[in-house]
């Protein structure tokens, strides 16, 4: 099983997280995982975090000159903002946040301070998961699996995507040079917009972000167990990421307002595709989104998730203060007007780790050269199965 677990607070030392189950044999792209982590910290409408931190992976254990070695990997990504014992930089945080886990947690740990809960519940920890699913990503281009994250929309600014391996660099292009990693200019422009009259305003902006995996072979999940769908597992890695509300696959909710055959995919073949990762079986449309009973059905996997506007306003919200129940104006803790851009990044990454994870269950093995011949050999099989 791949598998990784993060530790780390906000203004601790550092952030952790540990992967365990790569198989030996892999060469660690740590360019690729610093790239991942420098697009976490960019997008229009961040704060004054990311002008301190300059976020760079640590590999500490499981690789050696540069290579997995099969062992636990643990990889650090420190904070150079580390003051979480500096009791006058970091003073109790007694008026909780609307809309954060500040309350929550107080309640939960039984004190006034909420100072620990919100250390732990911040999306700084992001960062630990985007390293983890970024050296996933480097496994998985290894069997020519690619993955693309962008933000689609925020307000009443929306576009729409055609994804393929075709029209990918030029999408990937276009989305590095937005300032919200929003490819289609109009509507990363609108973007822009409702963030600058956010910021005037002292208020904050969410948004909705895609991620497509591309060149996924059929069969990775299952339909056996609820909690080893692919699905499942997608939804809860992408409803894991702080702030998100929502997450869709393929068509999503617009389900709800179709018939069935408005729906579903219809099933084509084509014997010259075979050679492809969908072995020639193709569909007209792929409102099912790669995935039918909890697999991969050889489409590319499409996954949306709703990012709510961030908790901290700078004008406040009306709150409590835990140590006397007046009513207040919830406290300020330094933050962004918004963080979509990033958060794409890190959906990007950790529906990345999910694919790499369904992928060794299916064709696992020790090392590198044992994954790939279980993989050449099964997808050799499948196209046996189907030759005429």
């Amino acid at each position: 099983m791949l598998t990784y677990r993060t530790a780390g607070e906000s203004h601790g030392p550092t952030l952790l997280a540990l992967v365990e189950g790569l198989p030996a044999g892999l060469v660690v792209d740590t360019a690729f995982i610093n790239t991942e982590l420098a697009r976490r910290q960019g997008g229009y409408g961040r704060g004054a975090r990311q002008r301190i931190e300059t976020d760079q992976v640590r590999i500490l254990t499981g690789v050696r000159a540069g290579v997995t070695l099969g062992s636990p990997v643990a990889l650090e990504v420190p904070n150079k903002d580390s003051r979480l014992d500096d009791v006058e930089k970091t003073p109790p945080f007694t008026r909780p946040r609307p809309g954060h886990a500040d309350l929550a947690g107080s309640l939960k740990w039984l004190t006034l301070d909420c100072r620990g809960t919100l250390e732990r519940a911040s999306a700084r920890e992001t960062a630990a998961r985007v390293a983890a699913g970024a050296l996933a990503r480097v496994f998985l281009r290894e069997f020519g699996i690619e993955v693309f994250g962008f933000v689609s929309g925020a307000i009443d600014a929306t576009c729409v995507m055609e994804v393929d391996m075709d029209t990918l660099p030029e999408l990937r292009a276009a989305r590095d040079a937005s300032d919200v990693y929003c490819p289609d200019p109009e509507t990363s422009s609108r973007i822009i917009d409702h963030i600058h009259n956010a910021k005037v305003e002292k208020d904050t902006v969410g948004g909705r972000v895609e991620a497509y995996v591309l060149g996924v072979p059929p069969g990775l999940g299952t339909c056996v167990q609820w909690n080893e769908r692919l699905d499942s597992r997608l939804a809860a890695a992408v409803m894991g990421i702080q702030a998100f509300k929502a997450v869709e696959i393929g068509m999503g909710a617009d389900c709800a307002w179709h018939f069935g055959s408005q729906v579903h995919d219809p099933i084509e073949y084509d014997g010259s595709l075979a050679g492809e990762s969908h072995l020639g079986f193709t569909r007209p449309t792929n409102n099912a989104g790669g995935l039918e009973g909890g697999m991969t059905n050889g489409m590319p996997l499409v996954v949306r998730g709703t990012m709510k506007p961030i908790s901290t306003l700078l004008r406040g919200m009306p709150s409590v203060d835990l140590t006397t129940h007046e009513s207040v104006q919830s406290q300020h803790e330094r933050s962004d007007v918004s963080a979509i851009a990033a958060a794409s990044v890190v959906m990007e990454n950790v529906v990345a780790f999910e694919v790499a994870a369904a992928f060794i269950a299916k064709f696992g093995g020790d090392s590198m050269a044992e994954v790939r011949a279980h993989f050449d050999a099964t997808m050799q099989m499948a196209r046996a199965l189907h030759a005429k």
